[in-house]
């Protein structure tokens, strides 16, 4: 038979396509990515469900956390359990449809995607609101030293402006109106309350590893 993947064998192709054929025609038609796209990023996940035993069925949560530190490099415990929050109900496992779920938002290239996923990150488990509360306590970690009065000062000097720049109504929260409407105009300020994406270099990594030809960088 032709191997969709040449590091399985003949046994490991033939489960692969007979778990997941229907996912990979679901996935086509549903998100961004061709059809080779799709059969690589299951493949993916399925050679880390095929860690987890002969008999698993789904990625454990654990290693999509061991994901986000080494591939994504994503570094913020909150921000990482906010975003699986995002993508999953479940406390023990990723489902295929969250996998693709994480990679159709990371590797999108729609801003307005991007704006309302960033702004359900930040405002999960916040009663999906950003008021002066909740986005402090999302700044506090951002000034560390050892004189505590002189890093107060700097987070109180940073939630202001903040607020002076996102809250345009000024009623003390900063809507999604707002946040679409200054991040429309300065995509800079997406993740302003802390890194929710791969960064550009690390896209390029995350584009080689699951063949997304269409995201390699173009050579000079």
């Amino acid at each position: 038979m032709n191997r969709i993947d040449t590091t399985m064998d003949d046994m490991a192709n033939t489960k692969f396509l007979t778990v997941y054929s229907s996912l990979i025609k679901q996935f086509t038609a549903s998100t961004e990515f061709t059809n080779t796209e799709v059969v690589c990023l299951l493949i993916i996940y399925y050679k880390f469900v095929q860690v987890n035993g002969p008999t698993a069925k789904q990625m454990k949560k654990k290693q999509m956390y061991n994901l986000f530190l080494v591939l994504f490099r994503i570094y913020d415990m909150t921000i990482i359990e906010r975003i699986l929050l995002n993508i999953t109900a479940d406390v023990v496992y990723i489902s295929p449809e969250a996998w693709m779920k994480l990679f159709s938002v990371f590797l999108s290239k729609n801003l307005d995607e991007r704006i309302q996923f960033a702004y359900k990150v930040y405002t999960t488990s916040t009663s999906g609101v950003l008021n002066r509360e909740t986005v402090g306590m999302s700044i506090d970690h951002f000034f560390v030293g050892e004189d505590d009065d002189e890093v107060k000062e700097l987070q109180a000097d940073m939630l202001e402006y903040i607020f002076n720049k996102f809250d345009t109504d000024k009623d003390g929260i900063i809507s999604y109106e707002e946040y679409y409407e200054i991040v429309s105009n300065q995509p800079v300020l997406l993740e302003f309350l802390g890194q929710i994406f791969p960064d550009l270099s690390d896209m390029t990594v995350i584009a080689y590893c699951t063949n997304m030809y269409t995201l390699f960088p173009e050579e000079d």
